[in-house]
């Protein structure tokens, strides 16, 4: 991956924290806040519910057939159970 210079400003107590890290574990500044900010990038992708859902789109049920699987799910839940389907309804 390329790299590329820059200049920002942040909070003095950052920049010692980030110096602090970078001491105690061998590593550059640089690299502290290289990975601070790609575990802050990183959480913003996609979860992986939406990754689920994106590589299964072609498959996905109709919403009459969620329902329905739904229901059957619910039913399948409450006589395990031993709730009356037709009082809980």
């Amino acid at each position: 991956m390329a790299r590329r210079r820059t200049t920002v400003e942040l909070d003095e107590q950052l920049l010692d924290a980030a110096d602090a890290e970078a001491e105690r574990t061998g590593r550059s500044e640089d690299d502290v806040i290289e990975d601070a900010l790609r575990r802050h990038f990183d959480g913003r992708r996609a979860s992986v519910v939406d990754e689920v859902w994106a590589r299964n789109a072609g498959d996905a049920l109709s919403e009459d057939e969620a329902l329905t699987l739904a229901r059957s799910e619910l039913r399948a839940m409450r006589q395990e159970r031993g709730v009356d389907d037709k009082a809980a309804s």
